[in-house]
């Protein structure tokens, strides 16, 4: 019984086409599409992809050159060189240095001059 109706699905003609033929057409048809649009967004993603790693390599370079600015900016001799010439800084006087214990003497004496000017005047 089954056999029969599967069996007139198959023998059952539509304009002269067996219906199992035009399912078959329909099914091929669908997978082409289905292939071609697949096919098409993996070549925009590999495109993107490839643009994605372009800009990686820019930023790196990038970030090279930026890291060789700052060393040559943060050079010491060039730091001192800058001090010297537009701020009028010297080095520090080696009799100008001091220990750890000695910085609260240090302080107080910073503080001292400030306590002895009289309230109001502002040079």
């Amino acid at each position: 019984m089954i056999l029969s109706g599967v069996s007139s699905v198959f023998n059952q003609r539509v304009r002269g086409f067996r219906v199992i033929d035009l399912m078959a057409l329909f099914i091929l048809l669908a997978l082409a599409l289905g292939v071609y649009a697949v096919k098409t967004l993996a070549g925009r993603e590999s495109a993107d992809i490839a643009d994605v790693q372009g800009q990686i390599v820019m930023e790196q370079k990038r970030v090279r050159l930026l890291r060789a600015e700052i060393a040559h900016l943060e050079d010491p001799s060039r730091i001192e060189r800058l001090s010297t010439q537009y701020l009028g800084f010297k080095p520090v006087d080696p009799k100008r240095e001091s220990s750890i214990e000695a910085l609260p003497q240090v302080a107080a004496q910073v503080q001292k001059p400030a306590a002895d000017k009289p309230q109001g005047v502002t040079p």
